[in-house]
């Protein structure tokens, strides 16, 4: 697994997880750099934007462009870097403003595959919001109150979500489904299987 700072959301989660995505000059997406422990054995695998530096040890190839890249296969603006100017200076200094519209680029494709999801009607959107704020209210004066009410949410979410769950595979296809949700057709297999209380595998 490569490590590297990713953006997601807690409704979409790992459907839609950004982070910062390098080119070279010649168009390529470069491969993970394999940084070594001190001990030469072992060591991590690592994409973060900024070890692509053209440098001598535990750094990648030059990065040419720097854009937002998605788990769900888009791609934002390319947006270049100047070496010219970076000159001497570490990349994961110079180049912070650039990374930053690039998480810009990713808050807004969120944005728009929040649009794009099946629309709540704003009754319930008010009724979900006003939850949250009377029990996170509800905590600061009796935490275990506020508890009992997060459970009771959840034994509700489990009741109607197992009849939207069977409605919902006999009126739409998975694909139609995750289109829907603004989920991967995995994760979208996923909650329908746990909502609808069927294996994940039927």
């Amino acid at each position: 697994m490569s490590e590297q700072e990713t953006w997601t959301t807690e409704e979409f989660g790992p459907s839609h997880t950004g982070s910062v995505g390098v080119l070279l000059a010649d168009g390529t997406v470069p491969p993970p750099v394999h940084i070594p422990t001190n001990s030469g054995s072992g060591g991590q695998s690592v994409t973060e934007w900024s070890v692509y530096d053209g440098g001598d040890w535990g750094h990648g190839p030059r990065a040419a462009v720097l854009r937002a890249v998605c788990s769900c296969g888009w791609n934002g603006a390319e947006h270049p870097l100047d070496w010219d100017e970076i000159g001497d200076q570490p990349l994961f200094e110079a180049g912070t403003r650039t990374a930053d519209l690039c998480t810009r680029d990713w808050d807004s494709h969120a944005v728009d595959v929040e649009r794009s999801a099946t629309p709540l009607p704003d009754s319930v959107t008010d009724l979900l919001a006003q939850l949250h704020a009377e029990i996170e209210k509800l905590s600061k004066t009796s935490p275990l109150a506020a508890l009992r009410a997060a459970r009771q949410l959840e034994v509700t979410a489990e009741d109607i979500g197992y009849w939207a769950a069977h409605d919902a595979r006999q009126d739409a296809t998975l694909a139609q489904a995750a289109a829907a949700l603004g989920l991967s057709e995995s994760e979208t297999r996923k909650l329908l299987a746990r909502f609808g209380r069927w294996s994940l595998y039927y």
